[in-house]
């Protein structure tokens, strides 16, 4: 537990201070943030603030986590694979930044390319755990505190499957400030917890590392952000939230501890179904936590209740473990 503190505070220290250094280069090179034409009018005025801040987030973890594997070479097969996990997913979300506030194409990647190169990450990963990640194709169930172990048709599939969907979920999170870093924090924080309980101490120092990284990045993201995350600070952040449960073999888990971003989720997926069948929307706008802010919700309170619930939401989920 000590070890795993260690590191979430010296990570939260280095990426406070690369922020120092980070984000006035971001703002030397104008990299910075385009709006949705179709948002909150109160998000207009954001246009303009540097974005690709998940550049310290990611960056502080490579350290840190160089600094584990010299301490601790002989970890390197457990912390590795989920650390390039990550890693690799927020390559993908650094190449939509990069097209979008670098070369100026407000598209950015392709959609289809972007879940085609979340794809290529998930199934890597996936496969390297099958092969060589001694996990069995076991999956926790939580109501019944029961390990079942499946057949690879069934458990690779799903496997990608949590991958993917968590990583856009975390995407769909981000979008108040300090939102998405806030509750990212507690999940991880949460399976670094968890990791500790079934013994797993290199999961729960990675857990530890990114909450670390997430909350010096809060210091510069909360309300009025002096950065945001952009796409490659929460693909990496899902990516390492998933990454973590499924080696835990606990993806079932997210669906309370991640309650958000799985709300968030639905409500795009519950709109989008509506609208197509009914011509009617449910929500004033999705994700999510626009429809509270057209509700009259001040960012600050978008963030504290959604972060309030995930705290409840990952102290129930770290209780059933």
């Amino acid at each position: 537990m000590i070890e795993s503190i260690i590191y979430l505070g010296v990570t939260f220290i280095l990426t406070a201070i690369l922020g120092k250094f980070i984000i006035p280069m971001l703002k030397k090179l104008k990299v910075g943030q385009s709006e949705r034409a179709d948002g909150p009018r109160s998000h207009l005025r954001k246009q303009g603030t540097p974005t690709m801040g998940g550049t310290m987030m990611i960056l502080s973890t490579i350290i840190i986590v160089g600094v584990f594997l010299i301490i601790n070479l002989q970890n390197a097969k457990i912390i590795l694979p989920i650390f390039l996990a990550s890693i690799g997913f927020g390559i993908v979300g650094f190449i939509d930044d990069f097209k979008k506030v670098v070369l100026k194409n407000t598209e950015g990647l392709n959609p289809k390319l972007k879940m085609l190169g979340l794809l290529i990450v998930a199934t890597t990963y996936t496969i390297f755990l099958v092969r060589y990640g001694n996990l069995n194709n076991e999956i926790f169930i939580p109501f019944i505190k029961s390990y079942i172990s499946f057949p690879d048709f069934i458990y690779i599939p799903f496997i990608i499957f949590v991958l993917l969907a968590t990583t856009n979920a975390v995407n769909l999170n981000d979008g108040v400030d300090g939102l998405c870093g806030s509750c990212s924090a507690i999940i991880c924080t949460a399976f670094s917890i968890i990791a500790l309980k079934l013994n797993h101490q290199e999961a729960s120092i990675y857990s530890a590392i990114v909450a670390g990284s997430c909350l010096g990045f809060l210091i510069y993201n909360f309300h009025k952000a002096k950065v945001f995350m952009g796409d490659m600070g929460s693909l990496f952040l899902g990516g390492a939230i998933s990454s973590i449960a499924i080696y835990l073999k606990m993806p079932l888990l997210l669906i309370l501890v991640a309650i958000i971003p799985v709300c968030e989720t639905l409500s795009v997926i519950i709109q989008v179904i509506s609208f197509r069948f009914t011509g009617k929307r449910v929500f004033k706008m999705t994700p999510l936590h626009h429809h509270f802010e057209l509700t009259g919700w001040r960012e600050n309170k978008v963030v504290a209740v959604f972060a309030f619930i995930t705290l409840i939401a990952s102290v129930l989920g770290i209780l059933m473990v």
